[in-house]
């Protein structure tokens, strides 16, 4: 790792988690941090990265190339709510009903790394089971402990973890969400499971899948939080570094494809079938091969380009067009493609922090959604197209009054 000249970002040539080489097979240009919503007098000092990804040669993990610092991202005003999907809050109350239902123990201790508002813990507290969340960014926590939820503002790794075992005991399950692909210091992590899992316990974390960010090209889940794209031979690879080992795997529909991990000590759980049938597909489709991995960025190249000339050519139309979601995600296609106020002249988006700003990068101005109805736009560039039935459910009438919806994955097309 070599430190660049304001000591701020880490240029990362060995794997994270082994060590091995890492093979870059994509880059995405210069990119802004992608939940920094900023005011106009914040865009002069906005700070700008590289973001590239590569394959390690030895684990076949990919990762990005560079890090950004984690208090930069992760922070008291961290935007992003869990709970702001109904779909969403469905699947974290089933998961939490499946996590206590697993629980060995009489007196279970539920703990998640990186709890957010509480979405997935409050269904534990109504259980009346033991917990605690882990979350750095202090806006969310503070909204998870007023519902009751016990929370630590703090980042999990190995010395926060030791404090809680002595503390509370050992924990049951350890659960995470769209977390663990976001932390590079993973043998801090792992060292935190060792610390505080029950001989019996276990890992249960959900994470973008990279077979569907390859077979989509959903190239748009590769942004500054993202440093991993997880596979079942990766994650296997991984844990077995860490005298864990991988025990059952579960693909989910939701964020655009996800697989839900289950790692436990190795040799106290009998791996279901699942992980091996799911580790020998990755290996048929040949998913981590440097023509695979190459493959998908020409893929990423087309859609960019196919992309581009379609807003360009709508504008020229004199069509209206807007952005809906105001995601992280888009923050990697706004500003990987060049879109800006001249091609989509507002985003939507229904999170209070994020209105009346604009869009990291490209300085799109974020509305709230009342905007999108006064009067509806001729076309609508679906950035949360993870939530593309129930937005597109709860948006009827913009259909009916004959407003299309502009999609980008798997490519680009009108509905």
């Amino acid at each position: 790792m070599t430190e660049p000249a304001n000591g701020d970002l880490a240029t990362v040539s060995r794997c994270r988690v082994c060590g091995g080489p890492l093979n870059q097979f994509l880059d995405l240009g210069r990119q802004p941090l992608s939940d920094a919503f900023l005011t106009p007098g914040d865009v002069a000092d906005e700070y700008f990265y590289r973001l590239a990804v590569g394959c390690c040669a030895s684990c076949t993990m990919v990762q990005l190339v560079e890090e950004v610092p984690r208090e930069r991202m992760f922070h008291e005003g961290y935007p992003y709510h869990s709970s702001g999907s109904s779909v969403m809050r469905e699947h974290f109350a089933r998961t939490a009903r499946d996590l206590v239902r697993s629980a060995a123990s009489d007196d279970p201790f539920v703990v998640e790394i990186g709890c957010n508002d509480g979405v997935m813990l409050s269904t534990v507290r109504d259980l009346g089971v033991r917990h605690l969340g882990f979350e750095p960014s202090g806006g969310v926590a503070r909204i998870a402990q007023a519902g009751g939820i016990r929370v630590r503002v703090d980042f999990f790794e190995a010395s926060t973890a030791a404090e809680v075992r002595a503390e509370e005991g050992p924990a049951d399950v350890i659960y995470a969400a769209n977390t663990l692909c976001h932390i590079p210091y993973v043998e801090s992590i792992m060292k935190g499971v060792d610390a505080l899992l029950a001989p019996d316990g276990v890992l249960v974390f959900e994470d973008p899948y990279l077979g569907d960010i390859i077979s989509k090209t959903s190239f748009d889940q590769i942004y500054d939080e993202h440093f991993f794209f997880f596979s079942a031979g990766s994650v296997a690879a991984m844990a077995r570094r860490f005298g864990l080992e991988l025990v059952d795997v579960q693909h989910l529909p939701v964020h655009g494809g996800e697989v839900r991990y289950t790692l436990a000590r190795a040799g106290a759980r009998t791996p279901s079938d699942a992980v091996a049938e799911l580790i020998e597909r990755e290996e048929a489709a040949r998913l981590t091969d440097p023509a695979t991995l190459l493959g998908f960025a020409s893929g990423v190249a087309r859609i960019r380009d196919d992309l581009t000339t379609l807003l360009r050519e709508l504008r020229a139309q004199g069509k209206t067009v807007v952005g809906y979601g105001a995601t992280a995600k888009s923050a990697t296609v706004t500003n990987f493609c060049g879109i800006g106020p001249d091609l989509v002249s507002y985003v939507c988006d229904s999170t209070p922090a994020k209105q009346g700003r604009l869009t990291p990068g490209a300085h799109i101005p974020v509305l709230p959604p009342e905007a999108f109805s006064t009067p509806y736009p001729d076309y609508a560039l679906l950035f949360a197209w993870n939530h593309a039935e129930e937005i597109m459910a709860k948006e009827r009438e913009f259909h009916d009054n004959g407003g299309r919806w502009v999609l980008y994955v798997p490519d680009v097309r009108i509905v």
